[in-house]
């Protein structure tokens, strides 16, 4: 094992150090406004170690991560897209980020007019009438949106209706948001090209329906051709459509949800809009809504007046506040910097780049691998697993292999309409090389599998772990340093 690949308590020396506190200057030792019963009796356990291998450990270790910038992701349903650096500064510039949201609104007229212009930029984007940037994620988006839906039942006495449709092809979100909105899920069954089966759908609209929830195209990135019928049936019923914006970045410029017939939908600014998603965080989930449903929207909401100068405000009727001020107006800022940077024509460039390298992925590899539904997809399609079984390689190995390939895996057994499912999205800013690469090494994998299958089901052999024990790690975690020299791990790795 090499000095850097241990951890960092395994690196520490009694009595050094890497850093020097500066000497009181007060003559108290520090120690005058601080309760006798707060102070620490003992000393931390903390790692001694020298400033250089602290800096050379979190380097190492730093390399040893695989990101949007050093390498392809594939990830379906994920939108894992470049994220420009500019929009990073322009998000960290002092004028923006130093501001503090408890002040006077006349003195942040700029913050409050970037919210005010990008609330407008997705509202032309979607054909909504108005959104609201407050909720911190796509899932805390859906949430605040059927809360609209919820609250605009409720304001008109229809308090019968609190079942939603979800598709049974749905995102895991989508159920659990409805359930902690306080709605009974509804499933509906799906054809088998993933679009929504209409005659499942028509008895279950009666007035107990608040509303359906959809992402077009659908999970497995087929367009759903049946979307203004749906929608006529869902309004006649008296429900309101939901529009999951996951799926949004095939439609920009081209299709608007709201010419859809949607009345409600959430955009991930940390999908579409340049913020690449993952790793935690940071999120934004706006919701836009139809004219009708604006005044339920949460508080507190822009407003410009006939000056130009910009407000803080609320509706009465609105479903009250759903986060903490406006939201993460970090990724906000990154968001309408990257709408800025391409502007009105160049988004319609968007939709069209995504599909095309989705469906050049697609076709190169549809004779290793199969595809339970073929057709023309949007930005992702779904493979079922090789074409070839019969080594027994899953969809798990072969994700495990392209590791050693140099490229992360796509997502891998969902949606579960199928049992081997592996999911693809390239994005639309992938050059035709990296995709010839990433097709390359499907091929490898492939083949592999179907001559030398050990190589694959022992894969990765290239990567800082090989094999690490997943279940192990998610049902008995060791979260500290403490509890590692504990157990039984410590003796394996001291």
């Amino acid at each position: 094992m090499k000095k850097y690949d241990k951890l960092i308590f395994e690196l520490s020396r009694p009595g050094r150090k890497g850093y020097q506190l500066p000497a009181d200057n007060f003559g108290t030792d520090g120690l005058a406004a601080m309760p006798a019963g707060l102070l620490r009796q003992n000393a931390p356990e903390l790692p001694e170690v020298s400033e250089l291998d602290v800096v050379r450990h979190y380097t190492n270790l730093s390399n040893k991560n695989f990101g949007v910038d050093t390498g392809f992701y594939p990830l379906g349903s994920c939108t894992m897209k470049y994220n420009p650096k500019i929009n990073e500064e322009i998000a960290a510039m002092p004028e923006f980020a130093a501001l503090h949201p408890l002040q006077d609104p006349d003195t942040a007229q700029g913050a409050l007019e970037l919210y005010y212009n990008l609330q407008q930029a997705l509202s032309n984007i979607s054909g909504l009438a108005e959104f609201t940037l407050n909720p911190y994620a796509g899932a805390h988006g859906e949430l605040t949106g059927l809360m609209v839906m919820r609250q605009y039942h409720i304001s008109r006495g229809d308090t019968r209706r609190t079942k939603v449709i979800v598709p049974d092809t749905a995102h895991g979100t989508n159920p659990a948001s409805a359930m902690v909105a306080g709605l009974e899920v509804v499933e509906v069954k799906s054809k088998p090209n993933g679009s929504i089966d209409v005659e499942d759908l028509k008895p279950l609209l009666d007035d107990t329906i608040a509303g359906i929830m959809m992402t077009n195209p659908n999970t497995v990135g087929m367009f759903e051709t049946e979307i203004l019928e749906i929608a006529d049936l869902v309004h006649k019923a008296g429900g309101l459509l939901y529009y999951d914006g996951a799926n949004l970045n095939p439609l920009l410029g081209k299709v608007r949800p709201g010419d859809m017939g949607f009345d409600i939908m959430h955009i991930n600014l940390h999908k579409t809009f340049s913020t690449p998603h993952g790793g935690g965080g940071p999120g934004s989930g706006p919701v836009g809504v139809a004219a009708h449903l604006v005044e339920f929207l949460p508080n507190p909401r822009v407003r410009k007046d006939e000056n130009g100068r910009f407000h803080v405000g609320g509706s009465d009727k609105s479903l009250g506040n759903v986060s903490t001020f406006f939201g993460n107006f970090g990724v906000m800022m990154k968001a309408y910097a990257y709408i800025l940077s391409l502007g009105r024509d160049n988004i319609r460039n968007v939709g069209p780049m995504a599909t095309l390298n989705a469906n050049y992925i697609k076709e190169s590899l549809k004779d290793l691998y199969k595809l339970p539904i073929d057709g023309v997809c949007k930005h992702e399609f779904v493979f079922d697993g090789l074409a070839d079984k019969s080594t027994g390689v899953t969809t798990l190995h072969v994700a495990k292999r392209l590791l050693d390939y140099g490229f992360h895996a796509p997502t891998i057994y969902f949606p579960l309409l199928f049992h081997e499912s592996m999911m693809i999205e390239p994005t639309e800013t992938e050059s035709l090389e990296t995709l010839d690469e990433f097709i390359d090494a499907m091929r490898k994998v492939a083949n592999e599998a179907a001559v030398s299958p050990e190589i694959v089901k022992d894969a990765p052999n290239t990567t800082p772990m090989s094999h690490p024990d997943e279940t192990g790690a998610a049902k008995d975690p060791v979260l500290s340093y403490r509890a590692l020299k504990n157990s039984a791990k410590w003796t394996q790795i001291s």
